[in-house]
């Protein structure tokens, strides 16, 4: 019985001891074998969920979203050449989203072709986030124009920035004063008023397809290299009209060299309030409004939400930075600030309207059904 007794004892010591160093081993090292509930972050054998994936590969990827990112430099291309628009908008937007990042972001003009060479060049990158494309409207148009076979459908919003306010203008010395009395003329010799132009797919092509559609007149388009010569063979009168941003025209209205006949809008311009809207002489214009050129920073479809989201409130952050939205105002550009749905959203009721007033005014045969829009 004694000996009994002593084995007794000498196992419940034994137990007791074994209990108490598995407590203290809490503050060490722990083997996946050892351990049948393992915390996230340890070992994928220990963490095998229902389903069949691990919690750890999740959380470890979630964790590389999110906080990893980035690791090295990123890469801002934009579509267009140093000093325009979009360049001017885009740079100091990147300084700042930059100190949000802790890394630098490189930006870089890949202009040419409608902005299609900066396009293509970000989707032949991976879709890691590294590689951002800095561009405006034209993509929405790519397919409609047989530019090339990629839209922002391809690619996923990071950060919408604003969109601009255009408007009709002719020359100081213009025998049109009103937007009424140049359709007046327009329809009385039909293809004989000239329209300055960028080509194809650009601004005053856009809103001139636009004005075909909705009041039948026609013009005759000449193309220039830019919107700054298209605007000057207005003031020179070479041409009849075109169309212009306003922060590229105002001042040279305010000079008195260029008249603003109307808005393309269907709410005053603050910069410029007193110029009639051309819903006001033409109401079926706001059936594609709002509408006007727009800015965003994307990168390519299939990059991981929680390195688009980290970018985003990176470039939000810069977007509400006092100076930045400053300049915004001082160009004259509508503050969006859109992300996510949002900003997909926007962009599609923009494309689905650009395309039917292509369409109706025969500027393109596709209509959004042919393009597999709704």
């Amino acid at each position: 019985m004694k000996l009994k007794k002593l084995l007794a004892t000498g196992l419940a010591l034994c137990m007791a001891g074994s209990m108490l160093a598995g407590c203290g081993s809490g503050s060490g090292t722990t083997t996946a074998a050892a351990t049948t509930a393992a915390p996230a972050g340890t070992t994928a054998e220990a963490t095998t969920a229902a389903d069949g994936t691990t919690a750890a590969g999740t959380t470890a990827a979630a964790s590389a979203g999110e906080t990893d990112f980035p690791t090295k430099n990123v890469s801002g291309i934009i579509q267009w050449g140093a000093g325009g628009g979009t360049d001017n908008l885009m740079r100091p937007l990147a300084t700042l989203a930059e100190k949000e990042l802790g890394k630098s972001i490189v930006v870089e003009n890949k202009a040419g072709a409608t902005g299609t060479i900066a396009t293509q060049y970000v989707y032949d990158k991976d879709a890691d986030g590294y590689t951002l494309l800095m561009g405006a409207e034209n993509p929405q148009l790519y397919t409609a124009l047989d530019l090339l076979n990629l839209t922002y459908a391809d690619f996923e919003p990071v950060f919408l920035i604003g969109d601009e306010t255009v408007g009709i203008v002719v020359s100081k010395d213009s025998p049109y004063k009103s937007f009424t009395e140049l359709i007046n003329a327009a329809l009385e010799k039909p293809g004989e008023l000239t329209i300055s132009t960028t080509g194809k797919g650009g601004l005053p092509w856009e809103v001139g397809s636009f004005i075909t559609a909705v009041t039948g007149a026609t013009f005759n388009q000449v193309p220039y290299d830019s919107d700054a010569a298209a605007k000057t063979a207005v003031i020179g009168g070479e041409c009849d009209f075109t169309v212009c941003k306003i922060q590229s025209g105002i001042e040279d209205y305010k000079a008195g060299t260029l008249n603003f006949l109307c808005m393309f809008s269907k709410e005053p311009a603050p910069a410029m309030p007193e110029v009639p809207l051309i819903t006001a002489e033409y109401p079926d214009f706001e059936q594609y409004m709002p509408w006007g050129p727009f800015y965003g920073v994307f990168v390519k479809k299939g990059t991981d939400q929680a390195i688009i989201d980290k970018l985003g409130e990176a470039f939000k952050k810069a977007y509400e930075d006092p100076a930045y939205q400053e300049q915004l105002a001082n160009t004259n550009v509508n503050a969006l600030g859109l992300t996510g749905s949002e900003a997909k959203e926007y962009m599609k009721n923009w494309q689905l309207n650009t395309i039917n007033a292509l369409n109706k005014s025969g500027a393109i045969d596709k209509t959004a059904a042919d393009l597999g829009l709704e």
